[in-house]
């Protein structure tokens, strides 16, 4: 039994069939990084583990727990999954406080004096304690980012799904929010990311899964995938990740 399965799961909009019965174990403290090309089921792969889009066929199992389907606590699971998206997702009308302990408060029902004691050590750790006061559109791209990975910790996740959270970013603010990323990873917390930051996947990650058309063809250490990919497909994916100077 893993930390977090995803056994034989299936997603479909209309006849356009996204996700063709996904097979992934994650182990507690475990990188898993999901690549790919774009339109491969990556994103849609992530918004199923914490219930943003249902699943047609299969389960879903956190700590041997279903998580998937009709019953299932959504409120609960999201406690326990935290996710940040490509988008910042912040509230605009909200100052970073206010964005990073509305959730503690609201959903865990936390003192807010305690909510903005966390919150306040989180933005320290990130280097955005300064900027507390300051609504989203008074930070940059790579602060807003911070803010949003800031927002999720605050609710303490056992698991942080991270969906492709440098690619709306400057070259310049990548290297900001991977660095938290990092060392995420190197206290042990469970994170599953699809991305396209290769050499950054192949540095942090225990595990490497390449998905095509909707499956996981191919998963190992990084070290195999990138050095000894066994499937065609995933070494025409990384010959040319490789020709674009991107690994």
């Amino acid at each position: 039994m893993s930390f977090l399965e995803l056994n034989n799961v299936t997603k479909s909009y209309g006849s356009n069939t996204v996700l063709r019965g996904i097979n992934l174990h994650v182990e507690k403290h475990e990188v898993v990084c999901l690549i790919g090309a774009s339109g491969c089921g990556k994103s849609t792969l992530l918004r199923t583990v914490n219930a943003l889009e249902p699943i047609n066929g299969g389960d879903i199992r956190l700590e041997d727990d279903v998580v998937s389907g009709e019953g299932v606590n959504v409120n609960a699971l999201r406690q326990k999954v935290g996710i940040v998206f490509q988008s910042f997702n912040l509230f605009p009308h909200m100052t970073v406080l206010q964005n990073v302990t509305l959730s503690p408060v609201k959903v865990l029902g936390i003192a807010k004096v305690e909510a903005e004691e966390r919150a306040m050590a989180l933005l320290t750790r990130v280097g955005l304690d300064h900027k507390a006061a300051a609504f989203p559109d008074q930070l940059s791209g790579g602060q807003q980012q911070r803010v949003a990975i800031v927002r999720a910790l605050a609710m303490n996740p056992e698991v942080l799904l991270l969906d492709e959270i440098t690619s709306a970013l400057d070259p310049e603010l990548v290297a900001e929010v991977l660095n938290i990323v990092r060392e995420l990873a190197q206290e042990g917390l469970t994170i599953l990311m699809a991305t396209h930051e290769m050499s950054f996947a192949r540095e942090v990650s225990n595990r490497v899964a390449f998905l095509h058309e909707g499956r996981v063809l191919e998963i190992g250490e990084p070290e195999q995938i990138f050095g000894n990919p066994q499937e065609e497909r995933t070494q025409e994916f990384l010959q040319k990740i490789v020709a674009a100077g991107r690994l």
